[in-house]
């Protein structure tokens, strides 16, 4: 493409008015696409996975090993590898940004946001980089040259909503919100980006308080995506998740599986179990924001990564061999609290409670991968901070959202 060419497509995507609502056209765009173009190809890897656990419910003998092969691997591993078609179109949009050149001007676009907010227009990188994972954004705010900024960009980043939370919303807005499913997924990252916006400026009135000079560098002219390179990164992405599908994810599922299964056995009384213990302790605390003990472990298990809390609520919730191959949307509409004195089992999950549980794992402690990237790239006070403020802001917003949309529904 001619410098003329370039130039007459900048005034438009680089308006100081214009060039805003195209740039969150596309992230709507973006989102919409991963959702309802994803759906069809999830669907159909969930009938898979469906008819995988009910051939091995049927043909492994009843007992340990069919429970652990149905419930614990199936269940959870089999339920987060489904949203690999929505994990690739994602990370196809983010290519073709970062391949025709656009996203430099977003970061032209977005400097005087960025000044306002007290960081330079070079922030809005990393930031945008964190929406496909957060720890390879923080380690480019090396970009930046003052400290400050570095600092306060890594503080920030964790708000930016990464691939690995894409299956929770995913399920939860897909199950209680339908019609509006990518409206909601939309307002979750714009959600995260005001967080980001709000901490930056009140770190700005504590310890960054620089004057930044203009995000000057040139740029380039725009060019046609290189499909080599876009199927690259596509496969690079995949790769990492399904080795993540076969490590962590795996390993994780086994084990809270494990936690579940014992010390009852062959009787399966989830609340008997190991899990029901952990999760019956920490439950006072998630209480008052809706959530229940299997809701609060799997939350904790999503410390180790954002992806473990799909998984494991795929294993929490098939405890039941009779509905193990049924998708996990269902299973969560199905939950139901013990019947109390009158013989009535209200329903786990509420549109209120589904709200809630969006927001919490939008914000809350971020991946242990993240917080070992902050701690080396500045101090470890600094990592203890980010999980500390951000685990206080989910359970305050969450409470909020659930006191609040609980009027409405």
């Amino acid at each position: 493409m001619t410098t003329a060419q370039t130039n007459k497509i900048d005034k438009i995507l680089l308006h100081p008015i214009l060039g805003y609502l195209i740039f969150f056209f596309l992230i709507w765009l973006m989102f919409f696409c991963t959702f309802t173009v994803g759906s069809y190809p999830m669907l159909l890897m969930e009938e898979g996975v469906g008819a995988l656990a009910t051939f091995a419910h049927s043909h492994i003998p009843q007992g340990f090993f069919n429970d652990l092969i149905v419930q614990g691997i199936i269940g959870g591993v089999g339920g987060v590898i489904v949203f690999l078609p929505n994990i690739l179109i994602l990370f196809m949009f983010i290519s073709l940004m970062e391949e025709t050149g656009y996203m430099d001007r977003v970061a032209h676009l977005m400097d005087r946001v960025m000044h306002a907010i007290g960081l330079h227009g070079k922030s809005f990188i990393p930031l945008i980089i964190g929406f496909g994972c957060n720890v390879p954004a923080i380690m480019a705010t090396k970009i930046l040259k003052d400290p400050r900024d570095r600092l306060v960009t890594m503080l920030i980043v964790p708000f930016m909503s990464c691939s690995a939370r894409l299956p929770v919303y995913i399920v939860i807005a897909g199950t209680f919100f339908p019609e509006n499913a990518a409206l909601v997924m939309f307002c979750l990252y714009v959600l995260g980006v005001i967080l980001a916006m709000i901490f930056a400026l009140l770190f700005r009135k504590t310890f960054n308080k620089a004057n930044h000079a203009p995000y000057t560098n040139s740029l380039c002219e725009y060019t046609t995506p290189r499909l080599g390179a876009v199927l690259k990164n596509i496969g690079y992405n995949a790769g990492q998740y399904l080795k993540k599908m076969g490590g962590i994810v795996l390993i994780a599922s086994i084990l809270l599986w494990g936690l579940m299964y014992f010390p009852q056995k062959n009787t399966m009384d989830v609340e008997q179990s190991y899990i029901a213990k952990i999760g019956k302790t920490i439950e006072p605390i998630m209480k008052p924001i809706g959530f229940d003990w299997k809701v609060s472990v799997s939350l904790i298990c999503g410390i180790a990564a954002k992806e473990l809390i799909v998984s494991n609520l795929g294993v929490l919730y098939s405890d039941n061999p009779d509905t193990s191959a049924e998708i996990l949307g269902a299973k969560l509409k199905a939950a139901t609290y013990p019947a109390d004195e009158t013989g009535i089992a209200k329903p786990v999950f509420t549109k209120p409670v589904a709200l809630s549980f969006l927001v919490f794992t939008l914000i809350y402690f971020p991946c242990t991968g993240v917080f070992a990237a902050v701690a080396k790239q500045s101090k470890w006070k600094w990592a203890i901070f980010l999980v500390t403020y951000t685990s206080v802001v989910a359970w305050i917003l969450s409470f909020a959202t659930f006191k609040i949309s609980g009027m409405f529904f």
